[in-house]
């Protein structure tokens, strides 16, 4: 169960990852990446973020991507947070692929 201190952390963390990546995705038409939930540690030391990435077809190359370039958006976050945290969580990006499994539960019903 999550503090108080870390969800608002986390809050903060997702808000300025979903700027982060809105800037970053505007230049590649047709691709969106949200940011639909971040979790972080207790000591505050790792963030885990994850990732709406649309469409879904090309999910795993982009997380790749973002993946690789970790450090560099880390250090996005660390110029925009840097007067809200002492330490920039270290930070990992999985997929949310809970739409897509919403999505399939529908086509199952429908059948």
């Amino acid at each position: 169960m999550q503090e108080t201190r870390q969800n608002r952390i986390a809050r903060e963390i997702q808000k300025e990852l979903s700027l982060i990546f809105q800037q970053q995705t505007r230049a590649m038409r047709g691709v969106m990446v949200s940011v639909t939930k971040t979790r972080i540690s207790p000591d505050l030391s790792v963030c885990t973020a994850y990732l709406s990435i649309f469409p879904s077809a090309r999910g795993e190359e982009l997380l790749g991507n973002i993946q690789k370039n970790a450090s560099q958006i880390r250090y996005e976050l660390g110029t925009r947070m840097k007067n809200q945290l002492r330490i920039i969580p270290e930070l990992r990006f999985h997929i949310d692929d809970s739409l897509d499994y919403i999505a399939h539960i529908d086509e199952l019903l429908g059948k």
